[in-house]
């Protein structure tokens, strides 16, 4: 589904990837770990579009896609839920939902589309004429990512989806991950500091480290790494 060789970007003369290589299969949750500053977001950016790859490839279902602008991105299956969910917060949930699905011109197409999000985040549907800077943060982070799914994509990327959210919200959110990705088989690619919720939900992962991976492999085999436990998981 996604193929990344020797991506190097970042911001100015600042390099934050340096010769980054990952790969994401079609159907699988595939996860960044790493601390802050690791380049974590810096890739989903790179991979959306947001920012313009310095050096490397990045092939989308074989295809080159570096540095093709996001509004095609978006068109060509790729949705990014950014860190922070950024909504539009004076519009609706029902208004942000539509919103996702901007490029999608079947109205039958939206409606199902708009039946599954409503079938995953029930509470959606609950508050869909409800103005979206009102709903709590798991709900507004409900929403991002609902908003990502009414594009219908093929890979969707996740940022942060549990940052600042209480730990029974945490759970229901990486419980609807793991949902999307089993019911629509949809290839998903999470960054994440709780490395510990990552690695549980994942197929594999990659470790980033100032912008360069240091570790990948599966998650059961990153979870009993002795290095990985004491950097990222507490040494639990």
């Amino acid at each position: 589904m996604l193929e990344i060789k020797n991506l190097v970007a970042g911001y100015g003369s600042i390099i934050a990837l340096h010769e980054l290589s990952l790969t994401v299969p079609a159907g699988r949750i595939v996860t960044l770990i790493g601390s802050n500053g690791a380049g974590k977001s810096t890739t989903l950016k790179a991979l959306s579009g947001l920012i313009k790859p310095m050096a490397g490839t990045i092939f989308y279902q074989g295809q080159p896609i570096g540095g093709m602008p996001p509004h095609l991105l978006v068109r060509q299956g790729l949705a990014h839920v950014p860190e922070g969910r950024m909504i539009f917060r004076s519009l609706t949930v029902l208004e942000n939902l539509l919103m996702g699905a901007y490029q999608v011109r079947d109205a039958s197409a939206i409606r199902k589309e708009l039946e599954f999000v409503y079938a995953t985040f029930p509470r959606l549907k609950e508050r869909a004429s409800q103005m979206a800077g009102t709903l709590s943060g798991g709900e507004q982070q409900m929403l991002a990512m609902g908003r990502a799914l009414m594009s219908r994509p093929k890979l969707l990327m996740l940022d942060e989806p549990s940052l600042g959210l209480a730990p029974m919200l945490v759970q229901s959110i990486f419980q609807k991950i793991v949902e999307i990705n089993q019911e629509r088989q949809l290839a998903i690619l999470l960054v994440e500091q709780n490395a510990n919720r990552a690695l549980e939900i994942a197929h594999h992962g990659y470790v980033l480290e100032t912008g360069r991976v240091i570790l990948d492999g599966d998650s059961s085999s990153l979870r009993s790494n002795p290095q990985v436990r004491a950097a990222y998981l507490g040494g639990v």
